[in-house]
């Protein structure tokens, strides 16, 4: 649904846990526009790391290595002592990307919370995109996922790390209907 005097161009401004939100319908799905302005961006890597690395912050702490091969890594062996690491407090999602070509990458991601590898992370996508978009020059990525899916993620970003507009876009299906128990609505409005 729209919302009166939300941006145009397909966009619909939506409100998410009180944040209010762009989405986009486009040719590879629905596309979310991240979250941007003072505090998100990419920022200095606090930790050594046997691969070349980025950080950001995107709502959640993102952690991406650049490896030769993402099928090669042994995600549950490398990611655990990063995710935990004393340098990032409260934890980190970690992710590793291997680029097949400019603007193309595998990734992986090892998400906090889930403790576990995920199918897809999309903040760790964008993240990761950011990331690349800011070492290769390249500021449109697809990017495949554990998954087997494609996500796409597109930004403009400045020279000190922070991104404007960027987008996640991907397939979206729907995986089933949720029908929340009534005695929980009651406790919601109250």
């Amino acid at each position: 649904m729209a919302i009166p005097g939300a941006p145009g161009d397909g966009q619909v401004e939506a409100v998410s846990s009180g944040e209010r939100i762009l989405l986009r319908r486009g040719g590879e799905g629905i596309g979310i526009r991240m979250p941007q302005g003072e505090g998100f961006g990419l920022r200095a890597v606090p930790v050594p790391t046997a691969w070349p690395a980025g950080f950001g912050w995107i709502g959640n702490p993102q952690l991406v290595l650049r490896v030769p091969s993402v099928a090669a890594v042994d995600l549950p062996v490398l990611a655990p002592p990063l995710r935990r690491h004393a340098a990032f407090p409260g934890g980190t999602n970690v992710n590793v990307v291997e680029v097949l070509a400019p603007g193309e990458a595998r990734i992986r991601s090892w998400e906090r919370g889930v403790e576990g590898e995920t199918l897809c992370c999309g903040t760790g996508s964008a993240v990761a995109a950011a990331w690349l978009a800011h070492t290769e020059g390249v500021r449109t990525w697809r990017l495949h996922t554990a998954g087997g899916e494609t996500v796409s993620v597109g930004l403009d970003l400045d020279a000190d790390g922070t991104w404007r507009d960027l987008w996640l876009s991907g397939p979206v299906r729907r995986l089933g209907v949720v029908h929340p128990d009534p005695s929980l609505l009651l406790r919601l409005r109250h």
